[in-house]
């Protein structure tokens, strides 16, 4: 069996070498020549999988070990019996993680209590549910907006929209649609931007594409957090310039996150494959247990990892692309011991 794999895909030789023979390649390189003889394709997000990659191809499964649907064509691997596999929910702890460490950090900068703030989570799947749970932890109240989650459960203490953007803090988490009854390409835009106000810190960890930049670029606010833009890697340089942290689409790239991604689609491949899981691959993160000391949690939380090495890792936007591919191993909390209690959930 042929295997085509995006070479940033976490341990693919180890978790996915005894299936066949592995091509791997940068996802932006990997096109139609390349996967015309292969079985298997296994992807990131920067492979678009569509028509014009897989039309007149061998492929039969496609792997995505990202969380993002945006790069895939879900309907024309459907109508061409191709199965197809995204890891969904693979980097959630990772993102929360990231959340909170700016909030966090910016409490600090600041100097306001975030027991005092308001948290709006825009999109309580995966990653917002996550993230919900550690900001009541610290004791943050939250305001939860979910259309798709309200349409389907009827859950009576999600807000509507507007409630969310008015909290003092506000939290991007959809995925990115164009279609359907509840959309989410520039959900923030020129009709609702103006509950967003010199008091708001914003995040983006989404998907680009969900704010209006446009608009954004030109609003100013408490704080902005960006790790999701749109033209990746071709950013918004004046929304980059004024960002606390500006990352390269890295907050959900923790080694947990990475391997979980992996091994998700490891796990679908064995099942169409008919084939028996090897049990030594969940064992394949062990860095034991990791010790910080630190008397406070802002301190506590930028020693196990401090974003704003990844801002000043893209100051220059040509090692935008480099850095996601290689970059710095980050661990999440639960492997840590600290004197300073961590909201682990």
């Amino acid at each position: 069996m042929k295997l085509i794999i995006d070479d940033a895909c976490y341990a693919y030789e180890k978790i996915f070498g005894d299936f066949g023979n592995i091509t791997a390649m940068a996802g932006r390189d990997i096109d139609a020549d390349s996967v015309k003889n292969a079985e298997v394709l296994i992807v990131r997000s920067r492979t678009r999988v569509d028509e014009k990659l897989l039309a007149g191809s061998c492929v039969k499964f496609v792997g995505s070990t990202v969380a993002g649907l945006d790069h895939i064509d879900q309907q024309y691997l459907q109508d061409h019996n191709i199965t197809f596999f995204s890891a969904q929910g693979c980097n959630a702890m990772a993102v929360a993680e990231f959340v909170i460490s700016a909030i966090v950090n910016l409490a600090d900068k600041h100097g306001f209590d975030y027991r005092t703030k308001t948290l709006g989570i825009i999109g309580v799947g995966n990653v917002g549910s996550r993230l919900a749970t550690k900001a009541e932890l610290l004791g943050i109240k939250t305001r939860l907006n979910d259309p798709l989650r309200q349409d389907a459960e009827n859950l009576p203490h999600f807000v509507d929209l507007n409630h969310a953007l008015s909290a003092d803090i506000v939290s991007f988490h959809t995925p990115l649609s164009l279609t359907g009854k509840h959309p989410s390409y520039q959900l923030l835009n020129e009709n609702n931007f103006h509950h967003i106000n010199k008091n708001t810190i914003l995040f983006n960890a989404a998907r680009g594409g969900v704010i209006k930049e446009e608009i954004w670029q030109t609003t100013h606010t408490l704080e902005n957090v960006i790790d999701c833009w749109e033209n990746e890697p071709n950013i918004n340089q004046t929304l980059q310039k004024n960002a606390y942290w500006a990352t390269p689409h890295i907050a959900g790239h923790s080694v947990d996150a990475k391997f979980m991604g992996s091994f998700m689609v490891y796990q679908a491949l064995c099942d169409f494959l008919g084939v028996t899981q090897d049990e030594k691959i969940t064992h394949l993160i062990n860095p034991g247990t990791l010790s910080v000391n630190q008397d406070n949690l802002k301190d506590t939380l930028t020693t196990i990892y401090d974003f704003q090495q990844d801002t000043n890792a893209i100051q220059n936007l040509n090692n935008f692309e480099t850095y996601r591919r290689n970059y710095p191993v980050r661990y999440e909390w639960h492997h840590y011991q600290s004197q300073t209690k961590l909201p682990i959930v």
